[in-house]
């Protein structure tokens, strides 16, 4: 039969008959997919674009669950054909992501993770042998027992903070990034970072640019229209692609400049090396030339994202107890009482005061459930199509996680809003009915950070070091009243305090003494503005 000779109301019909059973035939393909089970409640969908101008830009930890208010703790969105799953409470979450490991440990592999310059950190490769053998050699060096090793240089390292807050403390945020950045550097690379214009540290922060601003799924969209990612960048208005090449540019920086130093620093000298990364160069020289060049560009890859990782959460984390205790003077003053008790004026807090240091811990565990630093985690995905709560949940669905819900879960924690360390206390001990924040804020199943044991080793020695000999008040304004501060976080990937007006200052002319003698024994040079 010749087609083109038919009618055309006949060629009509018949492409409307097609049309038909192409829809016919997607639908019984899909019913034996799904078994019949819906897919999970959310707002409504367009045809073709789906959520496309309905799924949350901004704020989104707040969007999320303002909707699961509406819809329920398990939220769908489907945006350009890219399915979404929104888990907005503990429960949901422990039901898929920690009962469910086997299918939930993938990540998102959007056009960003490349784009970002961050397809090669081991926190968003994708699951399978690759991602096994970043994290194997990872764990070697970071797991419970092997984190103990680090407690000196993480303890030096926060006495030259102590003194560099005594001597400018308008350099908050600066001195924390130091903190968190300079203890890491000198467990991986043995690099002891500048007090100034230190290139690796500028090396990092470069690096961090491109993850925070652009890997929550939908910040850009080409997640959802990847052909723009060709765009040349002489293209007019094409400032994205140029942001894409300095980003790229910035990873592969930080990911050669320490390690070559290393490696050069093995060449001048016959000493044993004593970093993480100097270990392991000597491990790949054993190796075949194959083995040997997959081995460098794994060390090279899990050194750039202890720096990452153990800089930006943790240099966000602490900036939050300034805001957390000049807000709540109470909690500030118990935990000065227990330190005083435990610790004493003629020392400074240790890794082995903290099991005695009960309110201090609970202090902790109160700042990582109170300012979440993570608020939707890092996104997994579905290798195979699976079910939640009697809902269909497509194979290649991005599992976005609501932290920062999660952590205000009243059913988890009474009066969540409230900043109050007791709630993880019973009878002058942790109680281990309360859920740890750090179950949550460390993320979920087979993807948990590796690296946990080192950061909250970090945090708890920054944390009781910082409270024993320093003041934390809020600033004043013009006629010298105490300012309102207010908890706020700034948007991306990670959340940062937004407001951090505090003044702060030694508890006492003994404190302050402390802390010179301190920085003075581990750096030698810091001492206060009139001493120079």
């Amino acid at each position: 039969m010749d087609f083109c000779s038919l009618p055309l109301p006949h060629l009509l019909a018949a492409f409307a008959g097609l049309l038909l059973a192409s829809a016919l035939w997607s639908s019984i393909r899909w019913r034996r997919r799904s078994r019949g089970l819906p897919l999970p409640p959310g707002p409504p969908r367009l045809p073709i674009v789906g959520n496309l101008f309905n799924h949350p830009r901004t704020a989104r930890r707040l969007a999320y669950h303002e909707l699961s208010s509406r819809y329920g703790d398990v939220l769908y969105f489907k945006v350009l054909g890219s399915s979404i799953v929104v888990l907005d409470s503990a429960r949901a979450v422990k039901e898929f992501l920690e009962k469910k490991p086997a299918n939930s440990s993938d990540r998102v592999q959007n056009p960003m993770i490349e784009l970002s310059g961050s397809n090669l950190n081991l926190g968003f490769l994708p699951y399978g042998q690759w991602w096994r053998r970043h994290r194997r050699a990872f764990w070697q060096h970071f797991n419970r027992e092997a984190s103990t090793m680090y407690w000196p240089a993480q303890r030096d390292v926060v006495h030259q903070f102590l003194g560099k807050l005594l001597r400018d403390s308008s350099r908050l945020m600066e001195h924390v990034r130091y903190t968190s950045s300079g203890a890491i550097m000198k467990v991986v690379y043995d690099i002891d970072a500048a007090d100034e214009d230190d290139r690796y540290i500028a090396a990092l922060e470069a690096a961090l640019e491109g993850p925070i601003q652009s890997l929550v799924p939908g910040t850009f969209l080409v997640d959802f229209l990847p052909f723009l990612r060709y765009i040349p960048t002489w293209f007019p208005g094409a400032t994205s692609q140029r942001l894409f090449a300095k980003w790229q540019a910035a990873a592969e920086t930080l990911k050669n400049l320490p390690y070559d130093h290393v490696e050069a620093a093995m060449k001048a000298s016959e000493e044993a090396p004593r970093s993480i990364i100097g270990k392991l160069i000597t491990q790949i020289t054993a190796y075949e030339r194959r083995t040997r060049l997959e081995e460098e560009e794994i060390a090279k890859n899990i050194g750039a994202v202890s720096l990452e990782a153990g800089s930006d959460t943790t240099t966000h984390t602490l900036l939050a107890i300034f805001p957390a205790m000049a807000m709540h003077p109470r909690v500030l003053k118990k935990a000065q009482a227990e330190l005083d008790a435990v610790v004493g004026p003629d020392r400074l807090p240790d890794f082995s005061d903290q099991e005695s240091l009960v309110y201090v811990n609970a202090v902790v565990k109160e700042l990582l459930r109170w300012h979440s630093v993570l608020p939707l985690g890092i996104p997994h995905c579905t290798m195979e199509d699976d079910t939640l709560d009697g809902y269909f949940v497509p194979a290649g669905t991005v599992i976005l996680t609501n932290v920062w819900a999660c952590m205000r879960d009243p059913e988890m924690y009474e009066e969540p809003e409230e900043f109050r360390p007791e709630r993880f206390i019973r009878d002058g001990k942790l109680d281990p009915t309360v859920r740890d924040p750090a179950t949550i804020a460390f993320g979920f199943g087979r993807r948990i950070c590796p690296g946990r044991y080192f950061a909250q080793a970090g945090l708890f020695i920054t944390i009781a070091s910082l409270l024993h000999v320093f003041d934390i008040t809020p600033a004043l304004d013009d006629q010298g009243r105490p300012i309102q501060l207010e908890h706020g976080m700034t948007e991306g990937l990670t959340a940062q305090p937004d407001d951090l007006r505090c003044t702060i200052k030694p508890r006492s002319t003994q404190a302050e003494a402390l802390i010179l003698a301190h920085a003075r024994s581990t750096s030698g040079h810091l001492t206060r503005d009139n001493e120079v």
